[in-house]
């Protein structure tokens, strides 16, 4: 067996893995970064989920590593598309004009850029990535994780040695492997003591996982797709919770669950090209054709992320291999299905039935069949930690109004999203709840029974509630970039995690690092803090 060993060991190459390894090489650590695919980026590109993002993402209130990511993405599609004059002026360029976020790209771009940003450091040798490959073991001596075992897709293995080992695997595969107490599903209200957990705890109670497309309005055309094989149950089985089936333009309002009605176009196709309408289509799009001029023969490209491919039929955790591989390939038929169903049964905008003219674009999420690589993950193991993040923390209904967040004397970087949590496999439909613009506790990375290990994605000290504001894109990143600053200091002192956050000195000199050496923000400004956080999310 092939051994390998660095100063941190990084298990996950999603944004908070190489956000992670990015502040430890930036620190002067030797890194080893993994990825169980081809793409870093995790949710980000192998996911296809353009950016979701708080208000304030484009000032300072974010780290600036994260927006030199996001400057790189720009900067890609100005140096290398067609773009109008206008587009390529713009200061906040948005290639896909999508109302989901300020930068919705195709995540083609954004892995392209991610390798561009670790290459430095690949070339010093400072950094190995080792693609392909899945955690299959890991080993402790005491509360020190001394090694993680990594199959590649052959089926050889390859020791791997780190002094600090990093979780940033997007379901926490390293918790279950290396037996670290951990959380799956929802807790009950009695333990948390959270207004919006249930009754009884529930492992099975797990967000919807979505297996995302990319589609090309291409007019005058037909790309219609083979019917799948479970069309017709998809098509005609009606959930309890939802109006209809998921093969429809109705769906539920995520806050009040009202029955509403979304087309995919709210006039013509052709006038969605210039149009800014606020339906299906301008959601998530990932490149706008009015950005580009005339020598672009292309189209509108969007990206399928909305309620109608929510896959909870089965859990991923908690559940033995054979049946989460069901839940993987369930959720891939719900989508095709769906977008058979676009092609051909849909109700038009502007009459008739079917939209054979969108046609699937895999090339752009570096697929052939048109889908993601993998899905959507809103939901991992999370760490039983020295502190965990609760709704009483961050939620505007139980903190009240003009309170603010938690203020937090441990805070290694801040994030802000809605507590958004989708249906999910136990049978709840949303929980969506306006949250204010939060701190990430150092506590809530320092799990139990081990000294060595951190998290590094959405495996964090979180409830299933607070997870649900907890797990996007500048939030996993500032959770790797934390943890990556983390290890790097702890090394450098000689002192573990717990010691860190125990000793004011040290807890105040990893902040100086943080703040001062990764231009990382700590707090938001008092007024953001208490009166940030009440609008509704972008639908």
């Amino acid at each position: 067996m092939q051994i390998d060993s660095a100063d941190v060991l990084v298990i996950g190459g999603g944004l908070g893995g190489v956000a992670a390894a990015r502040a430890a090489l930036t620190l002067g650590r030797r890194v080893i970064l993994t990825e169980s695919g081809d793409w870093l980026g995790g949710q980000l590109t192998s996911q296809a989920v353009p950016p979701d993002e708080h208000p304030w993402i484009e000032s300072e209130y974010v780290s600036a590593g994260y927006r030199e990511l996001r400057e790189r993405i720009r900067d890609f599609y100005r140096r290398n598309y067609p773009l109008t004059p206008e587009a390529r002026a713009a200061e906040h360029l948005n290639p896909g004009l999508g109302f989901v976020s300020a930068l919705c790209h195709e995540p083609r771009v954004a892995a392209l850029v991610l390798e561009e940003t670790v290459s430095p450091w690949l070339a010093s040798g400072a950094l190995t990535v080792l693609r392909g490959v899945t955690p299959v073991a890991a080993t402790r001596e005491g509360d020190r994780v001394t090694s993680v075992t990594v199959r590649d897709r052959s089926g050889a293995s390859t020791l791997l040695r780190g002094a600090i080992v990093l979780d940033a695997t997007e379901l926490g595969d390293l918790l279950e492997l290396a037996g670290v107490p951990h959380v799956i599903g929802a807790e009950s209200r009695s333990e948390t003591g959270e207004l919006h957990a249930p009754d009884h705890a529930d492992p099975l109670d797990q967000q919807a996982i979505t297996w995302c497309a990319a589609v090309e309005l291409r007019p005058g055309e037909s790309h219609v797709i083979p019917e799948p094989a479970g069309y017709a149950a998809w098509r005609d089985t009606v959930d309890p919770r939802w109006p209809g089936s998921q093969l429809s333009w109705t769906d539920v309002h995520p806050i009040t669950l009202e029955k509403r009605y979304r087309p995919l176009f709210a006039g013509t196709p052709e006038q969605a090209v210039t149009g800014a309408d606020r339906d299906l289509w301008h959601y998530r799009r990932i490149l706008a054709r009015r950005h580009l001029d005339h020598t672009f023969a292309g189209g509108d490209v969007t990206l399928i992320n909305w309620p109608q491919v929510d896959y909870w039929e089965v859990p991923l955790l908690g559940v033995d291999a054979d049946t989460r591989k069901r839940a993987l390939a369930g959720a891939r038929e719900l989508t095709l299905s769906f977008v058979h169903w676009v092609q051909t049964e849909a109700p038009r905008s502007d009459g008739g039935t079917g939209y054979p003219e969108l046609r699937l674009r895999g090339d752009v999420l570096g697929t052939d069949d048109g889908l993601a690589r993998e899905a959507y993950i809103r939901e991992s193991r999370r760490i039983r930690a020295a502190f965990t993040v609760t709704e009483a923390h961050i939620g505007r209904a139980m903190r009240g109004p003009g309170v603010g967040a938690q203020v937090f004397p441990d805070s290694v970087g801040i994030g802000y999203y809605r507590i958004d949590l989708h249906p999910s496999t136990s049978g709840r439909n949303y929980v969506d709840i306006a949250s204010y613009p939060f701190q990430i506790p150092l506590g809530a990375l320092i799990p139990a029974s081990v000294s060595n290990l951190l998290p590094a994605n959405k495996n964090i000290g979180t409830t299933h509630i607070t997870n649900g504001a907890y797990r996007l894109h500048p939030v996993e990143w500032a959770i790797g970039e934390a943890a990556g600053a983390l290890a790097a200091y702890c090394l450098e002192v000689d002192r573990t995690p717990t010691q860190v956050r125990r000793d004011p000195s040290d807890l105040r000199k990893l902040q100086d690092l943080l703040a001062q050496g990764l231009g990382v923000p700590l707090a938001w400004p008092d007024d953001i803090r208490r009166d940030g956080g009440s609008g509704e999310p972008d639908e």
